[in-house]
C-alpha cells in the first residue's frame, strides 16, 4: 500500500512539473510573437506588403490561440468535481478545434485579400519587407524549439505547434516574395507568396479540425478497431457474447471503454479472476485508460419447486362442495 501511494504521488509530481514547463513555454512564446507582431504589422503598413500583411494577422491569430490554450491548459488541470465528473479535459479539445477554426478563417481571409491585391497592385517597398521577414523565421524557430518537446500526447498544443509552423512557412514565402520584389520588381510574387501560405495554412488545420470533431463526437480513436477488440473479448474462455460496447476518447491520451458481456455461469471468484484478466487485456492491448465491464450469466438461476398445496386453486379449496 505505501508503495503504490508512493508511485502515485511521483507520478503527480511529474505531471506538475510537465504541466509548469509547458506553461512557461508557451508564456515565452507568446512574449516573443506578441512582439514581433507589432514590428511585422507596422512594416507591413509602411511597405504596403499583403503577405507581410497577412502573416502579422497570422501571428495575431496565433498570440489568441496560445492564449486560449493557456486558458484551456489551467482548466484542464482543475480536478473532476461536483457535474464534472470526467474532469474538464475536454477544454483543451475544444481549444484545439477553435484554433484549427481560426486558421481556415485567416487562409480564406489571406485568399480573399490576395484577389484584391491582384485586381489592384500596388508599389511595395522590398527591403524593408526583407528585414522583417528573416526576423520572423527567427522568432518563429525558436518557438519550434520551445514547444515541440512538449506536444506528445496534447492535442492543444499540437494545434499550437500547428499555427506557429505555418507561421514558419508564411516567413519563408515572405522572404522569397521580397527578394523578387526588391530585386526584380515583382509585384505578384507578393500575392502569389500569400498565395501558397493560405493554402498551406488551410491545409496544415484541416487534420486539427478533423481530430478535435471526432473526439467531441465520441468516434473511436483511430488506433483501436471495435470489432478487433469485440474479437478479443470473445476469445477468451467463458465470454459467450460482448453487446453494448462503446469506446471514446475523452481527450488525445484517455480513452474510455465499456461493454456488456454474457458469460458462462460461474462462482463469484471465477467471475472476478475473468474480470480482472479482461480488463488487464484491454488495458495493455489497447491502451484504454478506463474500463468498465458488465459481466452476466447466461443461465437463469433454477425455480426451486413449488409446494402441491400452493398450485390449489384457494377458492375451490375453500368451497363447501369441495368439502363434500
Amino acid at each position: 500500500m505505501l508503495s503504490f501511494q508512493w508511485c502515485r504521488c511521483a507520478d503527480d509530481s511529474v505531471k506538475v512539473v510537465n504541466n509548469q514547463q509547458k506553461t512557461k513555454m508557451l508564456w515565452v512564446t507568446v512574449g516573443l510573437l506578441a512582439l514581433f507582431f507589432v514590428a511585422e504589422w507596422s512594416v507591413g503598413l509602411w511597405s504596403r506588403s499583403l503577405s507581410l500583411q497577412a502573416d502579422a494577422g497570422h501571428i495575431l491569430s496565433d498570440i489568441a490561440a496560445l492564449v486560449i490554450s493557456l486558458f484551456a491548459s489551467f482548466l484542464a488541470q482543475q480536478p473532476a468535481k461536483k457535474k464534472a465528473t470526467f474532469g474538464h479535459q475536454r477544454i483543451e479539445v475544444l481549444a484545439a478545434l477553435l484554433n484549427g477554426l481560426g486558421l481556415l478563417a485567416i487562409a480564406t481571409f489571406i485568399t480573399w485579400e490576395a484577389i484584391q491585391r491582384w485586381q489592384h497592385p500596388a508599389a511595395i517597398l522590398g527591403l524593408p519587407m526583407l528585414g522583417v521577414a528573416v526576423l520572423g523565421l527567427i522568432v518563429n524557430l525558436l518557438n519550434i524549439n520551445f514547444l515541440h518537446p512538449h506536444t506528445h500526447n496534447d492535442l492543444n498544443l499540437q494545434g499550437a505547434l500547428l499555427h506557429i509552423i505555418a507561421d514558419t512557412a508564411s516567413s519563408v514565402g515572405v522572404i522569397i516574395a521580397a527578394l523578387a520584389v526588391h530585386l526584380w520588381d515583382w509585384w505578384w510574387a507578393d500575392v502569389a507568396i500569400s498565395l501558397v501560405v493560405a493554402t498551406f495554412t488551410g491545409l496544415s488545420a484541416l487534420p486539427l479540425v478533423q481530430e478535435s470533431l471526432k473526439i467531441f463526437l465520441e468516434y473511436a480513436p483511430e488506433s483501436i478497431d471495435p470489432l478487433e477488440v469485440e474479437i478479443s473479448l470473445k476469445s477468451f474462455p467463458g465470454v459467450v457474447q460482448v453487446e453494448k460496447l462503446h469506446i471514446w476518447a475523452i481527450s488525445l491520451n484517455k480513452v474510455m471503454l465499456c461493454a456488456n458481456l454474457t458469460v458462462e455461469s460461474t462462482t463469484i471468484q471465477e467471475r472476478d479472476r475473468l474480470l480482472n484478466k479482461l480488463e488487464n487485456h484491454i488495458r495493455k492491448t489497447f491502451h484504454v485508460a478506463e474500463i468498465t465491464l458488465q459481466l452476466t450469466s447466461c443461465k437463469k438461476p433454477s425455480v426451486l419447486p413449488i409446494h402441491p398445496l400452493f398450485n390449489q386453486d384457494l377458492v375451490l379449496m375453500l368451497s363447501p362442495n369441495k368439502a363434500n
